[in-house]
């Protein structure tokens, strides 16, 4: 009796640790995100949204951002858009296409030595963008990037009518990837975690990151369950009347330095540091977050941590990110 009440509770131990395993195991696979590629459940890595196919080609435009190129084309529909300080203490974006491709994007303009550093994380993406000065061709061209200028893929891109040039240079993302190599890469994991909202924070209307000739504002909208952006104190809307905004925004404090190149008229060209690690800002729900954030490496993730050490899950749907000066 007494060996088989023995076996009975090594049994009953046996189950209990089991079950006790696959909760552990269940809950780092959902912290790493789920699959070992990157996706959840059939979810873009980028949105955490349920999407067709979460491993399609990622496509990232650059996207002018001065006055006088808005209202922008497409931007409603990037699961990803990048705000970095460029020359003259403006900003312009990078707006990262996969899990939906709008019929148009723009209006397009050059790429920065930073980009290659800030893509490397996607892998070896397409990239569309109108040109870049000439000392910095031989740098993009040793970069892993599938490089689509208007050259490169000439059907791609049209002129609009409704402004001069350069802000009237317009991008087809379906067309500009069925001009692109083999070897673009699918969508997968750059480091975002989404679920609940980590504990405390502190209540917040509105954020404003300050450049030094340029604003970027969210504003929180109970109503539509995201911030809105506004640009240089103005409410910032698509081309099509939409307005722009997104349910996580993080504003990454980075290293801006000069670069080794300068435009048409002289200004040095700012480089924005993407790898190694510093603060930020995760806004979420009308709250603000205070965070870390880490990339060792070119080709690794960019992680979002609380000052403790837990991740910092985003909400799921589009992330603006906005890499601002430390």
């Amino acid at each position: 009796m007494v060996g088989e009440r023995t076996g009975k509770r090594a049994g009953k131990r046996t189950v209990w640790l089991s079950v006790v395993l696959l909760a552990l195991i269940a809950v780092v696979t959902g912290c790493l995100g789920g699959d070992g590629d990157g996706t959840r459940e059939g979810r873009s890595p980028f949105t955490g949204e349920r999407v067709e196919d979460p491993t399609a080609p990622v496509l990232v435009v650059k996207v002018d951002n001065v006055p006088a190129a808005r209202p922008p084309t497409g931007l409603e529909r990037a699961d990803i858009v990048y705000v970095e300080q460029v020359e003259a203490g403006l900003t312009r974006l990078l707006a990262v296409y996969s899990s939906d491709l709008p019929p148009s994007v723009g209006p397009v303009r050059s790429a920065r030595e930073s980009d290659i550093e800030l893509l490397r994380q996607f892998g070896e993406p397409a990239l569309a963008y109108s040109g870049v000065q000439s000392k910095l061709i031989p740098v993009l061209e040793d970069s892993p990037l599938h490089l689509l200028s208007p050259s490169a893929a000439p059907d791609a891109y049209s002129r609009g009518a409704d402004r001069p040039a350069p802000h009237n240079l317009y991008v087809n993302p379906k067309a500009a990837l069925d001009a692109a190599p083999d070897g673009v890469s699918g969508a997968d994991d750059i480091g975002f975690r989404f679920g609940a909202a980590p504990e405390g924070g502190r209540a917040t209307g509105e954020e404003t990151v300050r450049f030094p000739n340029a604003t970027v504002s969210f504003t929180w909208s109970d109503k539509e369950d995201r911030w809105l952006v506004s640009m240089d104190g103005t409410a910032a809307a698509t081309s099509d009347g939409d307005r722009l905004g997104a349910p996580t925004v993080v504003v990454q404090h980075v290293t801006i330095r000069d670069s080794r190149f300068r435009d048409s008229g002289g200004n040095i060209t700012p480089y924005s540091e993407t790898v190694g690690s510093g603060e930020a800002t995760v806004l979420r729900g009308g709250r603000a977050y205070e965070a870390r954030w880490s990339r060792p490496a070119p080709e690794g993730d960019t992680e979002f941590t609380t000052p403790e050490g837990g991740a910092v899950n985003f909400a799921e749907g589009p992330v603006w990110v906005v890499l601002a000066p430390r």
